[in-house]
């Protein structure tokens, strides 16, 4: 297999990660890594044997694909520069600042004929994907994702944050468009709301409670989805799904019995399964799985509850 010149731009918390996995795959050569930081980025350069650069312009031209896993506000203009020298890109969420910008790397990517993805990596995890043919048309979804205090995002409000990723994940699912939605939240720690919730009534009926705070003192990640002929219980956090489902018998007159069914994945790697899925869309032309639309639509409801809560 042909391998892919790759690079890392950004190699702090999630970044470092990125590396690793582009460092290990057989159909990528990482050949280097790029942070503002020079002791971070060389201390993740040594690690890999790569080189360690503190401008991601140096390697405009000399790459096939990279990941950007720096500030949200930084994210358009190095995706753009990336992207107009025909290499291939792997963004981190939230996909940038706003949806005009979202709308200009959509539309360079679709003219440079380029793969963009982005980093909602919760799609990877394997509690979700397997669950297949069992998900057909949710009527009730009630998720919430909860974290203990971390400082490392406080550039974004919780909704930027952590609810993007449900947020990203009901939207798939649902495939209707929002008819209306209601939001209540408030600050904690730090100037922009720390603990939110939200209420989305779709046009096909399906409503959607989430919740998500990052002041929390466990961490839950949890989604359960609701639908005519089963329930759905998702545990990103533990990687369990749970699927119960009317049975042929009665457990009570004229009351169906139900019977549930435990899944359990104990070595799922969804940054690893993310970055394959990028490797492979721009190898083997296969569908982008978490594409610059599903970013974008993520973003703008992102953006819409914000501006509910007063917190742009």
């Amino acid at each position: 297999m042909s391998k892919l010149k790759t690079a890392v731009i950004g190699v702090g918390y999630l970044g470092k990660f990125h590396a690793d996995k582009y460092a290990a795959l057989d159909n990528s050569d990482l050949i280097a890594v790029v942070d503002a930081d020079v002791q971070i980025g060389r201390a993740i350069a040594d690690k890999h044997g790569v080189k360690a650069l503190t401008d991601y312009h140096e390697l405009l031209g000399k790459v096939d694909a990279v990941s950007i896993a720096t500030p949200t506000t930084t994210h358009h203009q190095i995706a753009r520069d990336f992207l107009e020298h025909n290499c291939h890109v792997l963004i981190e969420k939230p996909i940038t600042v706003t949806v005009d910008e979202a709308d200009d790397l959509i539309e360079l990517a679709l003219s440079h004929e380029r793969v963009l993805q982005v980093g909602h990596l919760e799609r990877f995890n394997a509690a979700l994907m397997d669950l297949g043919d069992t998900l057909e048309t949710p009527t009730f979804i009630e998720s919430h994702r909860l974290a203990p205090f971390n400082p490392r995002a406080i550039d974004v409000n919780v909704i930027l944050d952590l609810m993007i990723h449900d947020i990203d994940i009901i939207l798939d699912i649902v495939k209707s468009d929002i008819k209306e939605m209601r939001a209540s939240g408030t600050p904690v720690l730090t100037g922009s709301t720390d603990i939110a919730n939200v209420r989305l009534e779709f046009e096909n009926g399906c409503v959607a409670n989430v919740t998500a705070s990052r002041v929390s003192t466990k961490t839950e990640r949890k989604m359960r989805i609701f639908q005519q002929n089963a329930y759905i219980s998702v545990d990103f956090h533990n990687r369990v799904l749970n699927i119960y489902k009317k049975g042929d018998k009665e457990m009570h007159p004229g009351i169906p019995e139900i019977i549930g069914e435990e899944s359990t994945y104990d070595n799922s790697d969804a940054l690893k399964l993310e970055i394959i899925a990028f490797l492979d869309a721009i190898q083997q032309g296969k569908p982008v799985l978490v594409s610059g639309e599903d970013g974008r639509r993520a973003l703008d409801a992102a953006i819409q509850i914000s501006a509910l809560l007063k917190d742009k």
